[in-house]
C-alpha cells in the first residue's frame, strides 16, 4: 500500500516530490562524512546482505542435520531465499515503468526505487527473522530488530547523503521490502501450518 502510493507519486509528479527533493538536496548539503555515508551506501549492495543471508541459510542447514533434522526448518528460509531474489526483478520493473529523474549530481533516470536500500531491508530484515529462534531471549532479539533498523536508515541516509537517490526512493523501497518480509513469514506460517510443524515468527 504505501509502496503504491509512493509510486503513485512519482508517477503523477504529485505534490511530494517537490518536499522530497527539497529534502534530498538538505541531506546532500549536510556535514554528514561522505566517507562514512559512502560506507553505508555500499552496504546495501548485493555483495552484503544477500552473501550475509545466504550463508545464514547454509548455517542453518547444516544446524538442522546436526540436530537430526528439525521439521519443516526450511520454511522460512525457503521463503525468505525467494523474498531476496524477488528484489531485483520487481526494482528493475519499477525503475524502468517510474523512469524517475535522478538527484542532480547523477543525473539520467530510472532511479526509483532503490535497489540498494531494497536489498538491505529484505536481507539484514531476513537475517534477524531467521535468528529469532537462536537468539538467547527475546529481549535479544529486539536488540537485533531495533540495530537492523538503525543500519537500514544508515544505508538510506548514505545513498541519499552521496546523492545516489532522492529520499522518496528510498522510502518507497523500504516499504516493499516490507511487504516482501511479511509475505514470507505469512507464506512460511501457511506452509507449516498444513504440514503440522511449528509456527514460523
Amino acid at each position: 500500500m504505501h509502496f503504491a502510493l509512493c509510486t503513485w507519486q512519482v508517477v503523477t509528479r504529485g505534490w511530494v516530490l517537490a518536499a522530497d527533493e527539497r529534502l534530498g538536496h538538505r541531506i546532500r548539503n549536510s556535514a554528514f562524512p561522505e566517507g562514512l555515508a559512502e560506507f553505508l551506501a555500499d552496504a546495501g549492495g548485493m555483495l552484503v546482505g544477500p552473501v550475509l543471508l545466504a550463508a545464514l541459510i547454509v548455517w542453518q542447514w547444516w544446524a538442522a542435520r546436526r540436530r537430526g533434522g528439525t521439521p519443516y526448518w526450511w520454511a522460512l528460509p525457503l521463503t525468505t531465499g525467494i523474498a531476496m531474489a524477488l528484489v531485483p526483478p520487481l526494482v528493475s520493473l519499477a525503475k524502468v515503468l517510474t523512469d524517475r529523474p535522478g538527484p542532480p549530481t547523477l543525473g539520467g533516470s530510472g532511479f526509483f526505487p532503490s535497489g540498494h536500500a531494497a536489498t538491505a531491508c529484505v536481507a539484514f530484515g531476513a537475517c534477524v527473522l531467521l535468528l529469532r529462534g537462536a537468539a538467547a531471549s527475546p529481549r535479544l532479539w529486539w536488540w537485533l530488530v531495533g540495530a537492523c533498523v538503525v543500519f537500514n536508515a544508515g544505508v538510506g541516509y548514505g545513498l541519499v547523503r552521496r546523492g545516489y537517490h532522492w529520499p522518496l526512493d528510498v522510502v518507497a523501497s523500504w516499504a516493499l521490502g516490507v511487504f516482501l518480509l511479511w509475505g514470507a513469514v505469512t507464506a512460511a506460517r501457511v506452509l507449516l501450518r498444513r504440514r503440522g510443524g511449528a509456527e514460523a515468527p
